[in-house]
């Protein structure tokens, strides 16, 4: 009696604990938590916000994809004719953050957060700066 119910404990215990691959809420709209691990391109806030990327003429999402997939850890988890999340996990500790970029006219509206933490240590704001350069480099974007 007591070996099935501490088998049930563990297993709830052990599903807890996971990050999984849960679907996400988009959050690309929204500015950032007061928390100093986000960055994005709408927030005004000096702290939270990003320089515009403004977009070459006639830019895909699907042109983007391959070039956000050069950064560190990342992999694609949800993309849209206009919008693409990357999830970007870490070496080490395996932290999961979510980069969201999604085509608005002529600019690209991004924004970066870790999912769990209180604050980053700036690893958002260096990964955007980072899909900033690579996709000058490629021609996508204009050069701030």
């Amino acid at each position: 009696m007591k070996a099935p119910f501490a088998i049930l404990a563990i297993a709830l215990v052990l599903s807890g604990c996971s990050q999984g691959n849960r679907a996400m809420a988009k959050k690309i709209d929204q500015i950032c938590a007061d928390k100093p691990n986000c960055v994005s391109t709408i927030d005004n806030r000096e702290q939270f916000q990003i320089a515009p990327f403004k977009l070459k003429a006639n830019v895909t999402i699907d042109q983007i994809e391959p070039i956000a997939l050069q950064l560190p850890g990342a992999k694609t988890a949800s993309q849209e004719i206009d919008y693409l999340r990357i999830e970007c996990t870490s070496k080490i500790m395996r932290f999961v953050d979510d980069l969201e970029i999604k085509i608005e006219d002529s600019q690209l509206a991004v924004r970066s957060e870790s999912r769990v933490g209180y604050s980053d240590f700036g690893v958002n704001r260096k990964r955007t700066e980072q899909l900033r350069a690579l996709l000058t480099e490629a021609g996508l974007i204009e050069n701030n």
